[in-house]
């Protein structure tokens, strides 16, 4: 029994030791595999090495002008790795006919909805009505109280447009000292600039028309600039220049620094103005906008009639110049 036991024990210890125990090596003798971070997407393209097929030299059939300059754009392409550049274009698509969709749908029914797809992307006519001040003066001397207005409407499209503008100035109480009315075809003459023409009515303080040319937009340092010149009925030539800036100081509190300068290229005794320039009124305004539709403000300006017109001003009596606290209401719809 015994040695039965024993010849099994042999047969059973002979293929275990035929077995290869070589890949039973410790951990630890094995050397560790790298991880490969930037095939796992874990790091940006810029720390990763380049790829092999990009790392190798391109082969170059010329030195000279033969040299493929392609990769070379400044400009960058910012496409998804692996995908076709921004620049590419399929050749498939520069054929057939101009209007495909004409094909299935008909001439004239795509005629129609390309007409409304350029009226919806461009060509949409609006229009606004703009009230820059409507504020009482209050003279700091003591003088009477007076009021402004000063507003503008127009509707149209970005290119061509129909303006409408008035102003004008009195006392509380009293007479309405000037007035005016203008009508004005718009047209875009550059992305922030617009020329004006058309006709000014003047119905204080004496009945007159003008013809008027001028120009409004936006200047350099978001500067807004309205100006004009009028001829008027009787030959007389005048220039009006208003200039200002929108200081942000929240989103909702905004300081207005504003100047008007007006010029007359003769005297007009009817009107009591000299020749050169008439009257410079620098001013600054701080406003709330309760809405961006309804700004209340208040402000000072600086009203000075210069040269010429302040010696006639001071023959007839008057103080030509004077210092003024405003009250006033912003609004647009």
């Amino acid at each position: 029994m015994r040695a039965l036991f024993l010849a099994g024990a042999a047969l059973i210890a002979a293929p275990l030791s035929a077995q290869d125990h070589s890949a039973h090596k410790p951990q630890a003798q094995q050397p560790e595999a790298e991880m490969d971070h930037c095939a796992m997407g874990h790091l940006p393209p810029e720390q990763c090495p380049p790829k092999k097929d990009e790392a190798e030299p391109k082969p170059m059939e010329d030195m000279g002008d033969q040299m493929d300059h392609s990769e070379h754009d400044m400009g960058g392409d910012k496409s998804a790795p692996g995908a076709a550049p921004e620049s590419a274009v399929p050749q498939r698509a520069f054929e057939g006919p101009r209007h495909a969709a004409d094909a299935i749908w008909g001439e004239q029914a795509m005629a129609s909805a390309r007409r409304q797809l350029a009226q919806e992307n461009g060509g949409m006519k609006t229009g606004m009505v703009m009230v820059e001040r409507l504020e009482a003066r209050v003279p700091t001397d003591g003088g009477d109280t007076g009021y402004v207005w000063d507003a503008q409407a127009w509707y149209g499209g970005d290119i061509n447009r129909f303006v409408l503008k008035t102003e004008g100035e009195g006392e509380f109480g009293g007479e309405l000292e000037d007035a005016e009315v203008q009508a004005l075809f718009s047209r875009a003459i550059g992305p922030f600039w617009d020329l004006q023409a058309g006709v000014r009515f003047d119905p204080e303080p004496d009945t007159r028309g003008h013809l008027v040319l001028g120009v409004q937009g936006l200047a350099p340092y978001m500067f807004h600039v309205d100006g004009a010149l009028f001829l008027s009925d009787e030959g007389d030539l005048t220039a009006r220049i208003e200039a200002e800036y929108d200081q942000k100081i929240t989103q909702r509190l905004i300081l207005q620094p504003r100047i008007e300068i007006e010029a007359s290229a003769q005297d007009i005794p009817q009107r009591e103005i000299a020749a050169g320039i008439t009257k410079v009124e620098p001013g600054v305004r701080l406003r709330y906008e309760i809405e961006r539709e309804f700004a209340p403000y208040i402000g000072v300006e600086y009203e000075a009639k210069t040269f010429g017109t302040a010696d006639l001003a001071r023959a007839n009596g008057e103080d030509p110049d004077g210092l003024k606290l405003l009250v006033g209401l912003r609004a647009w719809f």
